[in-house]
């Protein structure tokens, strides 16, 4: 008789999970609400791949949502974390190594001088938030219809019921004074950000953006809206915050902010927000700017912010290990052409099997979407990816994870490659993507 123990299905792990957590996910999408079926429960990941409770292995384009941008399990960085934790999980006291992760990360982006070391993007996002409103001394933000920031409060918004009109809450908990004061925009319309701050300027503490969008798929800022933004920042002496929590670090060495400041001549945010690639995988996010604005953070200015776990020794040590490997020469150029082949060879496919479809990419991050008719654009905004095929991505995203391709379980959220990925993967998911189409 076997004496091996008999392995749970996804199915009985879901069951179970559902019992003693809402939802049976400790974070929604991973419910597969939004595709149907059922959950697959990883045991562990290498390379790029993951592997479920059932012994099945996937292509994997999740990456942890984005920080496994080396892949999983690599050897610099698991020796890091081995050594860190040997030393100690956590101290409540400074350490040196978050020294250099602050230099190292302030070292790829000149638009900082100081930054604070946090636990999760959310709470980045929050934090520099009140810092705009105590540094301004003003009440009233702008975020955009389609951006996500974090589950705080001000930032859980829909759009009002006209132009320049405040926000609604989306979740319940939310009271409506609490976004009272959030403004919600839609994305690349220079139109709606000029009515705006003639209405509102000098009242506006900060503009709150992802330059590229990761929750409504894969939407980036067009030149033109980006460049409008800073002038009127600028001209109402508001500050532009820059959420890079997904794109920072992944789409370029210089992150999203580097593109624009290639295209802007003298573009810079005046805040930035940063989280995922910067922890490794581990829980690690940071907020910055230039100093005259972080020194008004306490224990120097009367902004509060503070975290138990804030610079954790072991979730620094995974950090710095994954910026060093990314710093190295040539890696994003890699990185971003087989980004590339991957969503041209999607587009591709998808074109023999006549299936509209439209996609972009930048660096190791890329998006794809089920057109309505040949020839749609590229959406821009929330209300264009809201009208594409949602219940084609749904057929295709079990088509694919049946085939071993694990793709976001949203049509909403964009897709990341990693240092991991191999040619051969990558003609294996274009292959499963073929079949799937069929």
């Amino acid at each position: 008789m076997s004496t091996e123990m008999k392995k749970s299905t996804n199915a009985e792990l879901f069951e179970r999970a559902q019992k003693v957590i809402p939802g049976g996910v400790n974070s929604p999408v991973r419910a597969f609400r939004a595709v149907g079926g059922t959950p697959r429960f990883i045991t562990r990941a290498q390379g790029a791949y993951i592997i479920d409770a059932e012994g099945q292995r996937y292509i994997d384009y999740i990456g942890s949502w984005g920080p496994m941008i080396l892949g999983h399990g690599h050897p610099a960085v698991l020796d890091a974390v081995l050594k860190a934790a040997a030393d100690g999980f956590s101290f409540g006291a400074p350490t040196e190594r978050e020294i250099e992760l602050a230099e190292e990360i302030l070292s790829l982006v000149p638009s900082m001088d100081q930054l604070r070391l946090v636990s999760s993007g959310t709470e980045a996002a929050m934090s520099a938030l009140r810092l705009a409103r105590g540094a301004t001394g003003r009440s009233k933000i702008v975020k955009f219809e389609g951006c996500y920031h974090g589950h705080a409060d001000a930032l859980l918004v829909k759009a009002g019921s006209g132009l320049a009109t405040f926000g609604h809450p989306t979740s319940a908990g939310v009271p409506p004074e609490v976004v009272r004061d959030t403004l919600v925009l839609p994305y690349n319309d220079v139109a709606a950000l000029e009515t705006t701050f003639d209405l509102h300027g000098p009242g506006i503490a900060c503009v709150m953006i992802e330059p590229i969008a990761g929750n409504m798929n894969f939407v980036r800022a067009a030149v033109p809206f980006m460049k409008r933004l800073r002038e009127l920042c600028t001209q109402h002496g508001t500050l532009l915050v820059f959420d890079e929590v997904m794109s920072g670090f992944r789409v370029a060495l210089g992150s999203a902010q580097s593109l624009y400041a290639k295209a802007i001549p003298g573009f810079a945010p005046d805040i930035s927000v940063f989280g995922k690639v910067i922890g490794g995988g581990m829980p690690l996010a940071a907020f910055g700017g230039k100093r005259a604005v972080m020194e008004q953070l306490a224990p120097l200015g009367p902004v509060y912010q503070a975290g138990t776990l804030s610079g954790n020794p072991v979730a620094t040590a995974c950090g710095l290990a994954t910026l060093r490997e990314v710093r190295k020469p040539g890696f994003f150029d890699a990185l971003a052409t087989r980004t590339k082949a991957l969503t041209d060879g999607l587009l591709a496919v998808a074109n023999e099997a006549g299936v509209p479809m439209a996609g972009d990419c930048e660096g190791g991050m890329f998006g794809f979407f089920f057109s309505r008719a040949s020839g749609d654009p590229l959406p821009q905004n929330y209300g264009a990816v809201m009208a594409t095929d949602k219940e084609r991505f749904n057929r295709f995203f079990h088509a694919m994870l049946d085939r071993g391709v694990y793709l976001a379980p949203a049509m909403y959220e964009a897709g990341f490659v990693s240092a991991a990925h191999s040619a051969d993967d990558i003609a294996a998911t274009l292959h499963a993507a073929r079949e799937a189409l069929r």
